[in-house]
């Protein structure tokens, strides 16, 4: 049983859920910022302005730059008061109408997120180790669909990009979200914060409302270099097959997980029931699974999260 991202039918197309240009907080115009995205080799991309009311509330209409090997999709970074430290929440909405309409007065993170996952928006929390946010804030935002566990700009600026500590705990909880990776290019310092994580989404065609659609199911997996292509389940066996990697790794919600490391593996596959057999025994295995596989020059790609028991 192949996990849905490999058993959907269609290709992988690549592709960035968040950047910005000068609509709001960016360096470069959007045309010059999806030209960069198409140039880089991406099939599609979005312009995740800051939706605010110092920017005049910006949904980046992009269609002019689609193409027939290019599309782009239309969303924002919407923003409400208040996370647990007191700042502005983060959301990435990718599908939005272009007239979406500006936060309300009084509307908090929680009711924003779901008036845009309502008007047919992927809703991802953005960012948590840049935000700080606390498992508190991961539970208030039950509209999500997604936690970003990877910002290349985040880590570039401080070291702070990473978001699998927010996602693993919700995980725990019986939430189900998936797992996705970004750029968050502002192209401030030239492209040293662009082009460092991304999606790819599995679909039928390069359509907008299709790869949105792939999104909301999980249909995709995150990279910073590496390829995954299939992850299949049969009985407690888990077989990986990959681009050349030095590690990969199967890990769930327990510190157990089952590892294989050499140089330039392609792939193997994993007795799931040694997640459960160590010197110090774990209590119960855990109900969900991811996978992450590691180059020989650290960058990763990373499955979403699956369910075992659930995959016939």
């Amino acid at each position: 049983m192949l996990l849905s991202a490999f058993a959907a039918p269609g290709r992988f197309w690549r592709g960035n859920l968040h950047t910005h240009s000068t609509l709001s907080d960016g360096r470069l115009p959007p045309a010059e910022v999806c030209a960069a995205y198409r140039r880089a080799g991406y099939d599609f991309m979005q312009l995740s302005e800051h939706f605010l009311g110092r920017f005049d509330w910006p949904i980046a209409d992009t269609r002019a730059f689609r193409s027939a090997d290019f599309t782009t999709l239309i969303g924002a970074e919407l923003h409400a008061p208040t996370t647990q430290v007191g700042e502005l929440w983060h959301i990435v909405a990718a599908g939005l109408p272009l007239d979406f309409a500006p936060a309300r007065e009084g509307e908090d993170a929680a009711a924003l997120a779901w008036r845009a996952r309502e008007a047919g928006a992927f809703v991802g929390v953005a960012h948590p180790a840049w935000s700080q946010l606390a498992i508190e804030d991961g539970r208030a935002l039950d509209a999500a669909h997604a936690v970003e566990i990877y910002n290349h700009g985040c880590a570039i600026e401080n070291d702070r990009g990473d978001g699998f500590y927010l996602l693993d705990q919700l995980l725990n909880e019986g939430r189900r979200l998936s797992a996705f990776a970004t750029d968050d290019a502002h192209f401030t310092h030239g492209e040293q914060d662009a082009f460092g994580g991304w999606v790819h989404v599995k679909a039928s065609a390069l359509e907008p409302d299709l790869i949105v659609e792939a999104l909301k199911r999980g249909d995709y997996y995150s990279s910073q270099g590496p390829t995954i292509e299939s992850v299949a389940l049969d009985g407690h066996m888990l077989t990986v097959a990959c681009s050349p990697v030095n590690a990969i790794s199967v890990m769930g919600g327990t510190s157990r997980s089952v590892t294989r490391v050499g140089h330039a593996i392609g792939g193997g596959a994993f007795d799931l029931r040694k997640l459960t057999q160590s010197w110090l025994p774990v209590q119960r295995a855990s109900a969900w699974l991811r996978v992450a596989v590691i180059d020989a020059g650290g960058r990763r790609a990373w499955t979403n999260p699956f369910w075992p028991d659930e995959m016939g």
